[in-house]
């Protein structure tokens, strides 16, 4: 990040007075294709989609050097599943039948990766159909089952990627992951987790996507305030059942193709359907950009589960704790977590200005392309956020006697650092 571009970041925050980044989304009628890459800079993508919270589609020259669209693709450009099965065949990857809703989600397995692609010629032979359903390979962690050198290189736009520094750091979990699947398989209507970003490229095939921006998924709510499980179903014209559905506009439609990256922004509600046999590598990440949303979902997460068991409330011993636990459970994180990766990644950013030595340095993990002008900008943000959670009354019930350093040493030391790196 340059300079200009950090002080066009700050003043866009500082204009937000509060409200959320994002959440006002002018009415669009397509999507932007991003053609060249020596034409189109990180300033230019941090300017006019990062921070505004727009889509973008990439082309495929953004990717044209990646092994795996050299290795995972046969010439006539179908998956290459002699090379697949070679490499990975022996790995256990998840598996969800995209033919059976159990509640707004499909049931998974788990099998060897050879396996599912006997499964996937058979379906093919089948003319796309099998009694076994329709399978979809989904949420494949092939970065931290496997090395993925040479199957892609991060890009720049995409480089400022907190979630997965965090847990690159911890050694534990990622948010990289590998989809692959017939035509007709497909991902429910949904937002991505934790309201975070995220990208995806397809190394083979084509994909269907339909985007709805932040609020426009409140009038698809049926009358019990429940989000539909496919946003292409017929029951969805039922105006019994969806009352508000004439307010909602008609979803922006992309058709992806082969080698072409997707920039999905934070909160906007999509459902994605394979037209081919295809390959795709996707990430979720977050940042100072949508850092304020992802605190936002994790306090509407924590109501959910208050509301969900007030009534205990006052026969409950450590009735709020409890509600950390439930809320942990059901969504992967609480606010103790959330503190965590706060700390997690100020610290890095710390040191990064105090003594100029990138993370990708330290700790065994990857590198994240920091300059000091991010590296400021990520503290900024963060004592931002960290000043709303300090403040929660939630957060003040959780036990932080092991902390270290205190909530608020950290929130000082960070605000200190931003009233120093104003001139930087």
């Amino acid at each position: 990040m340059d300079r200009d571009t950090r002080v066009f970041a700050e003043s866009h925050f500082r204009g937000l007075r509060g409200r959320l980044p994002g959440r006002v989304c002018p009415k669009l009628d397509r999507v932007d294709f991003i053609e060249k890459p020596d034409a189109f800079s990180y300033a230019d993508f941090f300017k006019g989609y990062l921070l505004p919270n727009l889509p973008c589609v990439f082309s495929s020259a953004f990717t044209e050097d990646w092994g795996s669209r050299r290795l995972w693709v046969t010439p006539g450009g179908k998956p290459n599943f002699d090379y697949l099965l070679q490499n990975y065949g022996h790995l256990v990857v998840p598996v969800a039948n995209c033919g059976v809703q159990e509640y707004n989600s499909n049931p998974k397995e788990h099998m060897p990766l050879r396996d599912y692609i006997s499964y996937w010629k058979e379906y093919i032979q089948g003319n796309y159909s099998s009694p076994r359903g329709c399978l979809y390979l989904k949420d494949w962690h092939l970065c931290r089952d496997s090395s993925a050198e040479d199957v892609f290189t991060l890009p720049v736009y995409f480089s400022s990627d907190w979630l997965n520094e965090y847990w690159d750091v911890l050694g534990v979990d990622d948010y990289r992951f590998v989809y692959m699947g017939p035509g007709g398989t497909w991902s429910l209507f949904h937002a991505d987790i934790f309201r975070s970003f995220s990208w995806s490229v397809n190394i083979c095939g084509r994909k269907k996507w339909f985007f709805f921006p932040p609020g426009q998924e409140e009038f698809l709510r049926d009358s019990r305030g429940g989000l539909p499980y496919d946003v292409t179903s017929p029951t969805l014209l039922d105006g019994h059942l969806h009352a508000r559905l004439g307010h909602c506009n008609p979803p922006l439609e992309v058709t992806q193709e082969a080698g072409e990256m997707v920039f999905v922004p934070s909160g906007w509600h999509h459902q994605v359907h394979n037209l081919e046999d295809t390959i795709s590598i996707n990430h979720n990440w977050v940042n100072g950009c949508n850092l304020a949303n992802m605190w936002h979902f994790l306090q509407q997460e924590l109501w959910a589960v208050q509301r969900e068991i007030i009534e205990w409330r006052d026969t409950m011993p450590d009735w709020h704790h409890h509600c950390q636990v439930m809320m942990k459970s059901c969504s992967g994180i609480n606010f103790e977590d959330f503190y965590h990766f706060l700390k997690v990644i100020a610290e890095r950013r710390l040191r990064f200005l105090a003594e100029g030595v990138d993370p990708g340095q330290v700790e065994g993990s990857k590198g994240c392309g920091l300059g000091p002008q991010q590296a400021a900008f990520d503290i900024g943000r963060i004592a931002e956020v960290l000043e709303c959670v300090v403040a929660h009354p939630d957060f003040q019930r959780v036990d932080t006697s092991a902390f270290s350093p205190q909530p608020e040493e950290l929130l000082q030391q960070l605000e200190e650092v931003v009233a120093a790196t104003v001139s930087l």
